[in-house]
């Protein structure tokens, strides 16, 4: 393998092990590991092939969730499938951004996603909870949104799909967690396709990306079982890692929004 391959390989790992670990988080920092570790040149390019790693992490992971029974199926799918239209839509329109503006309000959203993930926390919730006429409306609702954001931004979403999911039907957060990743895998494949099909992905790069993914994934969702108690102290820890990568990436692209 050459050192690039091992720089995907190595950051795949990363990725997979936090979305394993978290249920999201991880996918956020996708796209800058590919921009300025691997060296993916264009955003756009960055975006589509984090999209498609991130959707095969994620479902490799799912498979570990569900034997440990993690996964609330019902909500799950209904979540998924209202996400993953709401994903083709965001990755349209996020394809005729500028590039240098794009990766810029990433950089954004990124402070946003670390807010989100240090005020999350680990809260309770109903372990048996079952859907119902509501709870499918109110979950129909809320994966729209994050599956736009998902879509527009190449990432897997899980950082917001857990608490979407957690408000829409009221589950604990080890369900949702679990749940999240069929959405995540989701959305990535529904934003990956649109790129692909625009041919704005870069597979090479992507089956290493998966490959150390699915490595770090499956470490990641054992340790997730064991340490359901601390996993808001560990939340809180990678916020502030991905903090410190946005200011990177703000830092990075500010040139390009003033060119």
């Amino acid at each position: 393998m050459s050192p690039s391959d091992l720089l995907s390989f190595g950051s795949g790992g990363l990725v997979g092990f936090a979305l394993g670990l978290l249920g999201g988080g991880g996918s956020i920092l996708a796209v800058p590991l590919l921009m300025y570790v691997v060296g993916v040149k264009d955003a756009h390019v960055a975006i589509g092939t984090s999209a498609l790693a991130v959707s095969a992490n994620a479902f490799a992971n799912l498979i570990a969730h569900s034997k440990a029974g993690t996964v609330k199926w019902p909500c799950a799918v209904v979540f998924g499938l209202a996400g993953a239209a709401g994903a083709i839509l965001g990755a349209l329109v996020g394809r005729q951004v500028d590039s240098r503006h794009l990766i810029f309000v990433f950089g954004m959203v990124m402070l946003a996603v670390a807010g989100a993930m240090f005020m999350r926390g680990a809260r309770g919730g109903d372990p048996l909870v079952r859907i119902n006429t509501t709870i499918a409306l109110r979950l129909t609702a809320a994966a729209l949104v994050v599956g736009f954001l998902s879509g527009f931004f190449g990432i897997g979403g899980g950082f917001l799909i857990v608490p979407a999911i957690m408000l829409g039907s009221g589950m604990g957060m080890i369900n949702a967690i679990g749940s999240s990743l069929v959405s995540v895998g989701a959305f990535g494949l529904s934003t990956a396709t649109t790129y692909s099909l625009a041919g704005l992905v870069d597979w090479r790069v992507a089956v290493i990306f998966i490959a150390g993914g699915i490595a770090g994934g499956l470490a990641g969702a054992r340790l997730s079982v064991k340490v359901a108690e601390q996993r808001g102290v560990l939340a809180r820890g990678f916020a502030v890692v991905v903090v410190c990568v946005a200011a990177f990436v703000l830092w990075r692209s500010a040139p390009g929004m003033i060119a």
